[in-house]
């Protein structure tokens, strides 16, 4: 039997979040908790894509190194998951051949990054769309459209990071101070989720405390009105599973019902 799934938003972090032993148990736990997906449907803050744009479906999909300055090491990791042909097909019944692109890009750092520590055996087909609008309704509706794939053991994820104020950090350690945009940024997100005030999420460039400093760029916050559109009513419970600061910025991340 096909388990339901939830709809998730994590903070995916820079390549060395494998090398954190705190994150990384935090991730591997969440996962276990979780009945094993038969796909999983991941948007990432790092590619941006109109039309709606589909990864891969290969098996092995190529990774790609979409970072610079780390350790060489980085730059030999391996994701080998399944090919996920009959969820691109299905998205695509879903949203119709004329609004997706199929590609033969390969996952993101957005996508690998946190799936070697939740999903690390690599033997669920994975499958990356691109965001194809900021437009928080727009992606908030576009994930209404995604729900039903969780009745079929889909396992959708919003890959961001709840703060990327990168411009103003002045510390770059992994258990750096946060500064005060950071935890006022996640601290009103969080009273928001657990009020469940989506409006009032989707107007966050004019209601959120330090928003220039939280997010310069958007692109890392966008993927949570997907996740939040996939969840089973406005109503649905949200769980917060990680909380807390790296590199002074919110890795809260959260799943909804």
């Amino acid at each position: 039997m096909t388990s339901r799934q939830p709809a998730l938003y994590i903070g995916h972090g820079a390549p060395l979040l494998l090398d954190d032993p705190i994150w990384s148990a935090e991730l591997e736990n969440w996962a276990n908790r979780l009945a094993k997906p038969k796909a999983i449907l991941i948007v990432s803050a790092h590619w941006e894509s109109a039309p709606l744009a589909l990864s891969s479906i290969e098996a092995g999909t190529p990774l790609i190194y979409d970072f610079g300055g780390f350790a060489p090491k980085f730059y030999n990791l391996q994701y080998r998951a399944p090919g996920a042909p009959e969820l691109a097909a299905r998205i695509q019944s879903i949203l119709g051949d004329t609004e997706t692109h199929q590609s033969n890009r390969g996952l993101d750092h957005g996508a690998y990054v946190p799936l070697l520590k939740m999903f690390p055996q690599a033997d669920i087909p994975v499958l990356q769309m691109s965001i194809p609008t900021f437009s928080p309704e727009k992606l908030y509706a576009l994930g209404q459209k995604l729900a039903p794939l969780r009745d079929e053991g889909v396992l959708i994820i919003g890959s961001g990071f709840l703060t990327h104020g990168l411009p103003y950090l002045k510390e770059f350690r992994i258990e750096a101070t946060p500064p005060a945009w950071s935890v006022e940024f996640d601290l009103w997100a969080k009273e928001i989720l657990e009020r469940g005030a989506i409006d009032e999420l989707m107007n966050y460039k004019e209601l959120a405390p330090g928003l220039p400093y939280a997010h310069p760029t958007v692109e890392h916050f966008a993927p949570i009105f997907l996740t939040l559109g996939a969840a089973s009513s406005p109503e649905a419970p949200i769980t917060s599973e990680i909380d807390g600061y790296w590199m002074g910025l919110s890795k809260r991340s959260f799943q909804v019902a």
